[in-house]
């Protein structure tokens, strides 16, 4: 696989050196790189929150210093982490199954809740059967990895997340990179396969996690039949989000019954931990025996199965927030346009504020966390440098109050940056 990487930042000469060198230099050459430079864009990562995600959170800096800031860095895009219904049945499940499993899914690691929890995600996506993994990142890896070899090729969009191309390395299999939903470029690749060479797999995310934007699934689909080629769809970020009832990605393009594997998390909407895998019941079979991160993971708390099930409840009846969300969506989506940033092409809950330039992106982070606004800083390797941005993700939770404070405060700081 052929990765094209930027090698002029802080932290690429800090990667495996290829043997040369004992391999804690670079654990070394790191410490002293923050010993002596300060990096303005590193300060917001790993800060502590004192209590639960909400519209607003009580943050703690490194200096020890608490203050409230408007929450625009979670994944938990319907606020479901508090749902009282959730919450409430994650308590009860704590108090008749304890807080943790012991052992892996196909052991003692299955409850009665576990099971319910597939049948409800399958149900949802409409599909014969569906499994759950302990981790969404080794989901990718376990899934690629356990379905594609050596002389098999894998082609994959070129902003797919990095568990995608985790796994993609795994697995052995020959990989062709596509450009951004070029789907002229994507029919060039599969045209240039050689017929021998029919273990094909197309692999997308459907909402991308660093622009917000879609893949084009239709178009997907109908190549691959042409092509001979299954379909995979990562739709962490557009579960319960994006399409007519929340259904995802698929859903928005009319195509849920030609996916050959649903793969989605459960970390972002659900707002919990894991992931989830859901297609025909000879493929959920076929995982159980042979994905490696599902066989050898510790199967997820029972605790945290009770609650997901009440959210599987809540987005089967669409009955989650989806609508509330969008507006507050719009709403901010559309004033930073007026204002005049950069948001790039995004269709869901992320809103990209594309800075191009780390130290502005950097100083203008620690800005609006300081006045009273979190975001998620995002440059290389999850994006090219001169498109380094701030990712912004929208909460159903926001008020209007929320809102209109936020915008002030980012279109302030913005004009103070020379961003807009």
């Amino acid at each position: 696989m052929s990765v094209n990487i930027e090698k002029t930042g802080h932290f690429e000469k800090y990667l495996p050196s290829g043997g040369e060198k004992d391999i804690f230099d670079k654990i070394d050459g790191l410490a002293g790189l923050f010993e002596s430079e300060h990096l303005d864009y590193t300060q917001s990562l790993g800060l502590q929150i004192m209590g639960p995600v909400k519209n607003r959170v009580i943050m703690r800096e490194p200096d020890g210093e608490k203050h409230e800031v408007i929450m625009l860095g979670s994944n938990s895009y319907l606020s479901l982490t508090t749902h009282p219904e959730v919450v409430s049945a994650a308590v009860d499940a704590c108090k008749k199954y304890g807080y943790g499993m012991g052992a892996v899914a196909l052991y003692a690691g299955t409850t009665d809740l576990h099971r319910e929890l597939e049948e409800r995600i399958a149900d949802f996506y409409g599909t014969q059967d569906a499994i759950i993994i302990p981790c969404g990142y080794s989901a990718n890896v376990g899934v690629i990895s356990c379905l594609c070899g050596h002389g098999d090729v894998i082609i994959a969009d070129a902003y797919n997340h990095a568990s995608i191309f985790d796994g993609c390395k795994l697995s052995g299999a020959d990989v062709k990179i596509y450009l951004h939903r070029n789907m002229q470029h994507l029919e060039r690749v599969l045209k240039a396969l050689p017929d021998s060479q029919v273990g094909r797999l197309i692999v997308t995310d459907g909402v991308f996690s660093m622009d917000g934007d879609i893949a084009p699934l239709d178009q997907i689909v109908e190549l691959a039949e042409r092509y001979g080629a299954r379909v995979m769809v990562d739709d962490a970020h557009g579960l319960g989000i994006v399409g007519p009832t929340g259904r995802g990605s698929a859903e928005a393009y009319g195509v849920m019954d030609k996916i050959d594997i649903n793969l989605g998390t459960l970390s972002k909407t659900p707002g919990a931990v894991g992931g989830y895998v859901a297609g025909s019941a000879r493929l959920i079979q076929y995982l159980r025996l042979y994905m490696r991160t599902y066989f050898f993971s510790t199967s997820l708390p029972a605790p945290v199965v009770a609650g997901l099930i009440e959210v599987f409840k809540l987005l089967k009846a669409d009955a989650a927030g989806r609508d509330a969300l969008w507006n507050n969506i719009r709403y901010m989506l559309q004033g930073l346009k007026n204002m005049g940033f950069n948001t790039g092409a995004t269709e869901s809950a992320i809103i990209p504020i594309i800075v191009g330039d780390e130290d502005v992106m950097g100083r203008f982070n620690n800005d609006l966390r300081r006045q009273g606004v979190y975001t998620n800083v995002v440059t290389y390797p999850a994006v090219r440098r001169k498109e380094c941005r701030l990712r912004l993700c929208v909460m159903s939770s926001l008020t209007q109050a929320d809102m209109d404070e936020a915008l002030k405060i980012i279109g302030d700081l913005g004009r103070k940056h020379g961003i807009i």
